[in-house]
C-alpha cells in the first residue's frame, strides 16, 4: 500500500495571523499553551491546552493518554489483541467493552440514516484492496470483479448483532469484518476531553484524528481551524473559527492504494468502487462522535442524499473542497 498523502496533512490549526501566542494573560496570572503530539489509531493527534501551572497541564495530558491507549485496546484494527480485532477473527466478542458497543451503536444508526452508504463492515473489501496492492506486481485496474463481488457479498451493517444486555456483539454471516476507523477517532477525542475536563481544564483543542474544540482560547478568541486545498496543502482553501464544535474531514488521498492514485481507501458499499483521491469534505458537529464517520458518508453520499444525512445524523454543516479548488457546503 502507498499512504502517499496523509489526511491531517489537508487540515491546519491556525491560531491569530501571527500564530499561537506563547504567552497569554489570564486575570494576573499567565497562561501557558502546553501542546502534545501523538499518534491516535494510527493517525496524527494533538492536544493544546492553556494553563498557569504547567505541571498540572502535563498531569492532565498524561490522564488523557492513558484514555487513548485503553480506546485502543478496544478499537485499533492495527492490534491483534484489540477487541475489534478480535471480534473480526472469530465472528463474536463475549463481554464486550461498554464502548464497544457505544461506538458500534452509533455507526449501526449511522449506516440505517444513510441506507448503508456508511457501512462499518466494509473491512472484507477493505483487506481486498490491501492484499491486491500489496501483492508482487499487481494489476493496476485493482482487484477482479469476481473478487470484488465475494468481498461486498459480506459488507452488510445488518448482519452485525449487538445485545447490550449481554454484552455481545456478532456477525450472523462467516467472513465478515468491522471496522470503526472512520467513527471510533472522534469518540476517542470526545473521552479523551472529557479526561481533560475532569482534572479542571475546560478551554482546549483535542486532535486524537478529529479536531475538537472546547470553550475559546484564553484570550476569548475562537480556536481556528484552516481546511487545506487537497491539491495544493500550502494553501488554506477556507478558514473556520470554532467553539465548542468538532470538525470531521474525509476525503480519499487519506490513503493511496496505488501510486497513480486511482484506488483510495474510502470505499463506495454499494459497487465497492472507491472515491476520487482530492476530493474532500468536512462536517462540524458539536461532538467528536456526531462529526466523525458523518464526514465519510457525506463524501460518498449522492447530492440529493445530503441534507437528510446531515440533519439527521446530527451535523450542522458540511464543506465540500473539489480537486479544482471549488468549495460548496451543505447546511443541515
Amino acid at each position: 500500500m502507498s499512504t502517499v498523502i496523509s489526511r491531517r496533512r489537508f487540515i491546519t490549526f491556525v491560531a491569530a495571523a501571527a500564530g499561537l501566542p506563547l504567552l497569554l494573560k489570564a486575570g494576573s496570572s499567565q497562561a501557558k499553551p502546553v501542546r502534545w503530539d501523538g499518534t491516535a489509531l494510527g493517525a496524527p493527534a494533538s492536544i493544546q491546552l492553556f494553563h498557569t501551572d504547567e505541571a498540572q497541564a502535563h498531569a492532565a495530558i498524561a490522564a488523557g493518554l492513558n484514555e487513548l491507549k485503553r480506546l485502543e485496546t478496544i478499537f485499533s484494527v492495527y492490534r491483534a489483541d484489540s477487541s475489534i480485532s478480535k471480534l473480526n477473527r472469530e465472528g463474536v466478542l463475549e463481554n464486550a467493552p461498554d464502548d464497544f458497543i457505544a461506538m458500534l451503536t452509533r455507526a449501526l444508526s449511522l449506516a440505517k440514516i444513510s441506507d448503508g452508504i456508511y457501512d462499518p463492515t466494509v473491512q472484507s473489501v477493505w483487506q481486498l484492496y490491501f492484499r491486491h496492492f500489496t501483492s508482487s506486481n499487481p494489476d493496476p485496474t485493482g482487484p477482479t470483479p469476481r473478487d470484488l463481488a465475494a468481498a461486498l457479498a459480506l459488507v452488510d451493517w445488518r448482519a452485525v448483532e449487538v445485545d447490550a444486555g449481554s454484552k455481545r456483539i456478532s456477525f450472523a454471516r462467516p467472513g465478515m469484518g468491522l471496522t470503526l476507523n472512520s467513527g471510533a477517532q472522534g469518540y476517542i477525542t470526545d473521552r479523551v476531553a472529557d479526561v481533560l475536563r475532569a482534572h479542571g481544564f475546560d478551554r482546549m483543542l483535542v486532535d486524537m484524528g478529529e479536531p475538537r474544540a472546547l470553550s475559546t482560547k484564553p484570550d476569548g478568541s475562537a480556536w481556528r481551524i484552516g481546511i487545506a486545498d487537497p491539491s495544493n496543502p500550502d494553501r488554506t482553501i477556507v478558514t473556520l473559527d470554532v467553539v465548542d464544535k468538532c470538525v470531521s474531514t474525509s476525503g480519499g488521498y487519506g490513503t493511496l492504494f496505488d501510486s497513480a492514485g486511482s484506488f483510495t481507501h474510502l470505499i463506495d458499499t454499494r459497487t465497492g468502487r472507491t472515491a476520487p483521491a482530492l476530493l474532500g469534505v468536512s462536517v462540524i458537529a458539536d461532538t467528536g462522535i456526531a462529526a466523525d464517520g458523518l464526514s465519510t458518508a457525506m463524501l460518498m453520499a449522492p447530492v440529493e442524499r445530503r441534507q437528510h444525512i446531515l440533519r439527521s445524523a446530527g451535523g450542522q454543516k458540511a464543506i465540500y473542497v473539489t480537486p479544482e479548488g471549488v468549495i460548496s457546503t451543505v447546511e443541515a
